[in-house]
């Protein structure tokens, strides 16, 4: 059964959040860095298949969920299937490193291959890549741009965050 892709906003501290998914669950959620994009707010009214979608992103941000209990749909290959479902194990106020990441899938030799795939993950902050971390610590990788990264990874640690949107 084939069914209509929704789609609401959400503003975050971070950037306005542009979810989409049906009753099959979330497909996407990315980040957007366009200032024009705060009107979509005001002219937006939720899907009721997103809603638990909202109401769980906002319980993320106000610091009452760790733990997100969405039903996820996210489009991608086997391979990065795989690599987006290991990022659900990190718990949340943990990092690992890419290196870590890639041994938990078996194969050290698929670095790049895994990096990438992180990079390509469709579910922002539900698919929690933003833990990932380079070998030394640094802040590496992050599609949503260094900056958000380390807000989310601040936030997760119970540092105080400012509002930057």
């Amino acid at each position: 059964m084939v069914s209509d892709l929704q789609t609401t906003y959400y503003k975050t501290p971070i950037g306005i959040a542009k979810i989409d998914g049906d009753e099959n669950g979330i497909q996407s959620i990315s980040v957007l860095d366009d200032d024009t994009s705060t009107s979509l707010i005001t002219s937006n009214e939720t899907p009721t298949c997103l809603q638990d979608c909202v109401t769980q992103l906002n319980e993320y941000f106000t610091g009452t969920r760790k733990e997100f209990d969405l039903k996820l749909n996210p489009q991608g290959t086997t391979f990065q299937q795989s690599v987006w479902n290991e990022l659900l194990y990190i718990p949340f106020g943990s990092t690992r490193t890419y290196l870590e990441q890639t041994k938990q899938l078996g194969d050290v030799k698929a670095i790049r291959a895994v990096a990438s795939a992180n990079g390509k993950n469709p579910i922002w902050i539900v698919i929690p890549c933003h833990r990932v971390v380079g070998s030394d610590g640094s802040l590496t990788g992050y599609a949503g741009g260094i900056w958000r990264k380390k807000w989310l990874l601040e936030h997760e640690s119970g540092a105080k965050q400012q509002t930057l949107f």
